[in-house]
């Protein structure tokens, strides 16, 4: 039944776009998406025309001002075909309002990218995130095709093609076990190769057998702790599989990055990770959903039209409801939709709230939380211990350049300072003249 709301009521939120479901002409080891297809048994996973009209209706029409973005995900979305987003573009045309700015993203593997996508997405303004875990053979171990063949060179090809037709776009790089090992080659092969300015590195962390007991239905009394070899995925009968990236791994991998950027590229190449790490020592909201206090504003909605909680929680319990049936503001506001992010901070472990970066972490991402607490609680993230070490170690630089920014200086100036104590050969320094800031 449809919740009730005022006549034009209008809600900010984001919408994850599924145009084809799960389907993808790739297989990647560590996908968590491409198991929903066991959720859609009703014959066929591609978005009918009648639903595109639908939710673009519904979508431009939740806002009265400020910008409506299309965030077109899947699977891998370009298997709909370049007609299926010519209509879309026609049809947020058509529901166009006064005051209203319509922009679309678009997350692909590039596999299909060719010289007509491409003009495609340059006419019409696409920002495309492509998704590349770095170099060949770090590249091809998790993420080949239906046949089993490696799909580096056909990514390397895409990124040439956007950059040749002047396609705006960035990266988005799963971390996982074994790429988190080599963060430099990784990082300098985006930037040199791949030609990235923006960046964007997400751990792959998947707790085995997690489609088939998914989060809320955890026995919470079975978690292992932070110091349990069985979280490792290393160990033998692991909790979590072979291919989640190591906590301490994933803290070593944003570091070793972090010391590359703030030498020589702030300003430069904007890595997504240190960018919402900058805001939260400048006191800001979080750009990401991850590290904000709370989260449910960031939705998602599968082919037929179904509205879920998150990209993360695409479960039978957290399906809100079918646009066809309810209005998608009134889903988007609901109560059932405000629980669910509020719980994000009410779920935080004693550890998380005495926690002195508890303002740039939140606990991050709660699909990640399922280790238990030090102190005998539950709900610890898995990435803690990596998580801290990486905040310990940039506190001083993103202090330094919070007080540039205060200032009306530049961020950049941080470079100078960097590439000083790196020359000088010298251990881990702290700039001074800034007292810890606390947000």
């Amino acid at each position: 039944m449809q919740e009730s709301r005022e006549v034009g009521a209008t809600a900010d939120f984001q919408l994850m776009i599924k145009p084809g479901g799960p389907s993808c002409n790739l297989r990647c080891t560590y996908c968590y998406y491409l198991p929903k297809e066991r959720y859609f048994t009703n014959g066929g996973t591609k978005m009918s025309l009648g639903t595109l009209e639908e939710l673009t209706r519904q979508f431009i029409g939740s806002r009265d001002r400020g910008t409506v973005s299309f965030a077109w995900q899947g699977g891998e979305p370009t298997l709909m075909g370049i007609d299926f987003f010519r209509k879309a573009v026609a049809l947020q045309g058509k529901y166009r309002r006064p005051g209203v700015a319509i922009e679309n993203t678009l997350q692909t593997n590039g596999t299909l990218l060719d010289d007509q996508w491409c003009q495609f997405l340059r006419d019409h303004h696409f920002l495309v995130g492509l998704s590349v875990d770095g170099p060949g053979p770090l590249h091809d171990l998790y993420r080949k095709d239906r046949k089993g063949k490696p799909t580096s060179g056909s990514v390397v090809r895409a990124s040439r093609l956007l950059r040749n037709h002047g396609v705006e776009f960035n990266t988005l790089t799963v971390v996982n076990r074994e790429n988190a090992r080599h963060p430099l080659q990784v990082y300098r092969f985006l930037r040199n190769v791949i030609g990235a300015r923006y960046m964007q590195f997400i751990p792959c962390v998947e707790p085995r057998d997690f489609e088939s007991v998914p989060p809320q239905r955890w026995n919470v009394e079975a978690l292992p702790s932070l110091d349990d070899p069985e979280a490792r995925p290393d160990a033998k009968g692991s909790f979590v599989t072979e291919w989640s990236v190591d906590p301490e791994d994933y803290g070593s991998f944003l570091i070793k990055i972090f010391d590359e950027w703030v030498r020589r590229d702030v300003g430069k190449v904007f890595v997504i990770n240190l960018e919402a790490a900058l805001g939260s020592w400048l006191g800001l909201p979080s750009s990401t959903c991850t590290f904000a206090d709370r989260c449910g504003n960031a939705l998602a909605i599968e082919h037929d039209g179904s509205v879920y909680s998150c990209d993360h929680y695409v479960y039978p319990e957290h399906r809100l409801g079918l646009i066809h049936e309810s209005d998608l503001i009134g889903l988007a506001t609901s109560d059932r939709q405000s629980r669910f992010g509020q719980e994000k901070a009410d779920g935080l472990p004693n550890a998380c709230r005495e926690c002195e970066f508890l303002f740039a972490c939140h606990g991050e991402c709660p699909k990640n939380r399922f280790l238990s607490d030090p102190n005998g609680g539950t709900g610890l993230n898995y990435l803690c211990k990596g998580l801290q070490r990486f905040f310990v170690h940039i506190d001083p630089w993103m202090r330094f350049m919070a007080g540039e920014l205060r200032a009306g200086r530049k961020a950049e100036n941080v470079m100078e300072r960097s590439s000083f104590r790196h020359k000088a050969g010298g251990g881990r320094s702290r700039p001074p003249g800034l007292d810890r800031l606390r947000p």
